[in-house]
């Protein structure tokens, strides 16, 4: 983008959900490296307490407001050079009643926002997207290869049969690390909504000739989490339990393979796609990932000691929307933006049972 700042000047941006989980963390290392980041929350009652802003984002300039009010985003976007896009509901949502909310906030408010963008002309954005865009993932099958997994049957997970099978040959799948070429096989509400939020952002890009990096976050974990809600990721999930004296529970086998990533370790990816230079015109998907995948019965047991707490729970079933294993390859971001995740697992979660959390006002329901 002609007269973008050099990555050694002061860059200006605005942080959608800029006092949230991801975008506090961004604001504080866009500071500490001397760039300038104005923030923007509509501190919604499932993230926040009492309706203000937290304590850690006091030091930066900090707007209340909806990325749906187009008239204070038209304000705000006159003053910076980029957007980094976290504003969104999260979690896979209670059941399919959460589905308007899912869509306005996350897909309604992307869509202001990028017109806005259009009239201010800012045409850098950072998106935050996510792997819950990629399904159940990538297999391959002994005999059959390459093949999407067939849908998980209520039958086998009541068996204590948890990896998915091959359409053809109903073998058992082998997963494989996930690239971002593969499809968009969306589980969720919220993957769906993920999904829209990359397309807007593409056509947007293709329309202006501006620059997008979708940032496909994989398990974000670390201080500021929110916690005592359903729509937490699955470690703020445990804490919560392990704090309440009560053993963390794990679905299925306590097998399945994600990808826990530090949340400083994100901030560090923004900053990077914020500075670097993608082809105009044009959405770059990149995973966000640690590259060093665990369980979920790993984190669980990690945590525990940690935490002081009884030791995990394996409970079995499955939910819903829940995916076996999604594991991310971490080469595009190591060759495109020159990331690799720094935070060790083990430390990263030590430090998390400790952390400072956020519990929100309403931990029932989406606004």
């Amino acid at each position: 983008m002609p007269g973008f700042p050099l990555a050694s000047d002061t860059v200006r941006v605005l942080i959608t959900g800029g006092a949230g989980f991801v975008g506090s963390h961004v604001a504080d290392l866009l500071a500490a490296t001397g760039h300038e980041p104005v923030l923007l929350d509509a501190l919604v009652p499932t993230a926040h307490q009492n309706g203000r802003p937290p304590g850690y984002v006091s030091g930066h300039r900090f707007v209340a407001g909806e990325v749906t009010d187009a008239v204070l985003l038209g304000e705000l976007l006159g003053e910076v050079d980029a957007v980094c896009h976290q504003a969104a509901l999260v979690g896979h949502g209670l059941d399919p009643a959460d589905a308007p909310a899912y869509a306005w906030h996350n897909d309604y408010g992307t869509a202001v926002l990028l017109a806005a963008m259009y009239t201010a002309r800012v045409r850098r954005l950072v998106l935050a997207s996510s792997m819950v865009v990629y399904g159940e993932g990538v297999y391959t099958c002994p005999v059959d290869g390459a093949t999407p997994p067939a849908p998980r049957r209520t039958s086998d997970i009541d068996a204590g049969v948890f990896d998915p099978r091959c359409p053809v040959c109903d073998g058992t799948l082998t997963p494989e690390l996930v690239d971002e070429s593969a499809p968009l096989l969306p589980r969720s509400t919220y993957a769906a909504t993920k999904v829209a939020t990359e397309h807007l952002a593409a056509a947007w890009a293709r329309q202006t000739g501006g620059t997008v990096r979708a940032l496909r976050y994989h398990n974000v974990y670390g201080p500021r989490m929110p916690q005592d809600t359903p729509y937490a990721g699955v470690a703020s999930l445990f804490r919560s339990a392990l704090r309440r004296g009560e053993s963390p529970l794990v679905f299925e086998d306590g097998r399945q393979r994600r990808d826990f990533v530090h949340v400083r370790d994100v901030a560090r990816a923004n900053l990077l796609a914020l500075l670097a230079d993608p082809p105009p015109g044009e959405l770059v998907p990149v995973n966000i990932c640690s590259g060093t995948p665990h369980t979920v019965g790993e984190l669980a047991a990690e945590l525990a000691p940690a935490c002081g707490g009884p030791p995990p729970r394996i409970v079995g079933g499955a939910r819903p929307a829940d995916v076996r294993h999604i594991v991310a390859s971490p080469a595009r971001a190591r060759d495109d933006l020159g990331f690799t995740a720094q935070v060790d697992f083990a430390d990263g979660i030590a430090e998390l049972a400790t952390a400072e959390l956020r519990t929100p006002v309403h931990p029932a329901r989406v606004p």
